[in-house]
């Protein structure tokens, strides 16, 4: 899958991650599927003070194929639905462990 073929909300949720590079974002809310900005998560930064830290490079790219870690993350993330993913932990401009609240039946299913 291509950045490219990506809805613009989870484009603008890639460039996030990119943007932040090492950290995190709390109370994403998903509705139908998709990440909506409204209200805005929660972003946090992580920053090395002994080295340069900024954006990834792959920022200023329109096309590029997703690593399996990003197709994963949305797949888990559009299977939602509707809901609030708690919290996306952000390593190398890449999701790297989600946190979502489940019902219990969703979880035994």
């Amino acid at each position: 899958m291509q950045f490219a073929d990506l809805s613009p909300a989870w484009q603008r949720l890639l460039r996030l991650f990119q943007t932040i590079n090492f950290g995190r974002i709390e109370e994403l809310e998903i509705r139908n599927g998709e990440p909506v900005f409204s209200p805005e998560p929660r972003v946090f930064l992580e920053l090395k003070l002994d080295a340069a830290d900024g954006p990834r490079p792959e920022r200023r790219l329109d096309r590029f194929e997703l690593r399996s870690q990003v197709e994963r993350f949305i797949g888990q993330v559009a299977r939602m639905k509707n809901g609030t993913v708690e919290r996306v932990e952000v390593r190398h401009g890449l999701p790297f462990r989600i946190v979502i609240e489940a019902m219990p039946a969703e979880v035994e299913s």
